[in-house]
């Protein structure tokens, strides 16, 4: 089965706002087996609307919108409903209801703009928006399910997960489709290719590989598609043996979705261990990455940001003699930043960064892209060196996956 994803908003076509939304309900689909054939932005116009769903009509099976559902009067997608499916708009009382009960609860006023929200086509399914006023729409024309969504990201992701996806699950047969992930850090997208070049060669064609590249880690995704469900895990879990055969030293974690910092944060919270970070050139980015994980202060005991020299020097107590003799971007200075947060903050393990970013050199006279990452651990302190290039946003990122690669071998090595 087959689906295009209709995103609708001039905001999105100027530049005004990122479409996230497209995504998620990507994800959400391929999840049930349902391939997405397409993702389209389209202008606030009704003819423009119209003429992107003749397009798509008994040519696609699913065609989700978002966007366009608001109480204002450029939000035509209602509008355009009754004009395609030839319908009128009728008030549905337990949409009206939910809106009264919702500003009830937020103390505000309902307006009639906010109750003309429970005006919906009269032959579409109502998926209840839990969070909002704007509910989702189901209707059919001919082999085609067309189902509006509202634009506010938290909005849809709630209808998507609560509604839409369990009313296809049980009205649609759908083909099985499994991924699985396995996360990889250290080389290059060239040369993990090289390394498992037969391996790929040899792929059953049911299966397809993908390199999902970004600084310092390569995911590689291997995608089933079939009816005899047994047979996709059966091949999926022989293949996965296979590659940590090939590459098992690069591999840091095997399951969908996880990223280096979830795979990371597990294993300190089984493990009972504590974390803590010092950062110059990466500029809080560490912290940033690790606390955006839910649970992470169960490990995580602070980070410090030390971006001029005379604070790596008050805050951390890294000695002035030691920045004289070997610059502020070198191992000896991470090496004590990272034991000086790991005292302070009194945690097992601390990772620290000082660099040069660029796109100037500032204090430091190391060549630009020239990271030194620190890893503090309970038996002593280790470093490295590294040279990320340019640009600045490049460097940042990839001192960040390395300072995090760093830092889960250690402690599968050595914990």
């Amino acid at each position: 089965m087959k689906a295009t994803i209709i995103t609708i908003g001039d905001e999105i076509l100027i530049g005004q706002i990122t479409d996230t939304n497209s995504g998620y309900i990507a994800k959400s689909l391929d999840k049930i087996g349902i391939q997405v054939h397409e993702m389209v932005s389209i202008s606030d116009e009704k003819s423009h609307i119209l003429e992107t769903f003749s397009k798509v009509q008994d040519q696609i099976d699913f065609v989700i919108i978002t966007g366009g559902l608001g109480p204002t009067k450029d939000d035509l997608t209602k509008l355009t409903f009754c004009t395609y499916f030839e319908d009128i708009l009728v008030k549905n009382l337990q949409v009206e209801n939910h809106i009264v009960a919702l500003f009830e609860k937020l103390n505000f006023r309902v307006s009639q703009v906010n109750l003309d929200q429970a005006l919906v086509p009269s032959k579409c399914v109502v998926l209840q928006n839990d969070y909002g006023t704007a509910p989702g729409m189901w209707m059919q024309k001919g082999k085609t399910v067309f189902v509006s969504l509202p634009g506010v990201p938290y909005e849809m992701k709630a209808i998507v997960a609560n509604h839409l996806i369990p009313k296809i699950v049980s009205e649609f047969k759908r083909p099985y489709v499994l991924h699985k992930t396995i996360l990889t850090y250290g080389q290059g997208e060239s040369i993990v290719a090289e390394r498992i070049e037969s391996f790929e060669d040899n792929l059953p064609s049911f299966v397809k590989l993908a390199y999902l590249p970004s600084p310092g880690r390569v995911r590689l995704r291997l995608t089933t598609r079939g009816l005899d469900e047994d047979l996709l895990i059966k091949t999926i879990n022989e293949l996965v043996l296979q590659l940590h055969e090939l590459i098992g030293d690069i591999i840091v974690g095997f399951e969908e979705d996880e990223s280096i910092e979830v795979v990371l944060g597990k294993l300190l919270s089984k493990k009972g261990f504590t974390l803590s970070t010092a950062e110059s050139c990466t500029g809080g980015k560490i912290s940033e990455t690790i606390t955006a994980i839910p649970g992470s202060s169960d490990y995580f005991r602070g980070g410090v940001v030390t971006y001029a020299t005379d604070t790596k020097v008050a805050l951390l107590g890294v000695n002035e003699s030691t920045i004289e003799a070997f610059s502020v971007v070198s191992k000896e200075v991470a090496e004590e930043m990272a034991l000086g947060v790991q005292k302070i903050l009194n945690s097992d393990f601390a990772i620290a960064t000082t660099g040069n970013a660029g796109p100037a050199k500032g204090e430091a006279q190391a060549d630009l892209g020239t990271v030194c990452i620190a890893i503090a651990t309970p038996k002593g302190v280790f470093s490295e060196a590294f040279y990320f290039g340019q640009p600045r946003q490049k460097v940042i990122e990839r001192s960040v996956n390395k300072g995090l690669e760093l830092l889960l071998k250690e402690i599968l090595k050595n914990y």
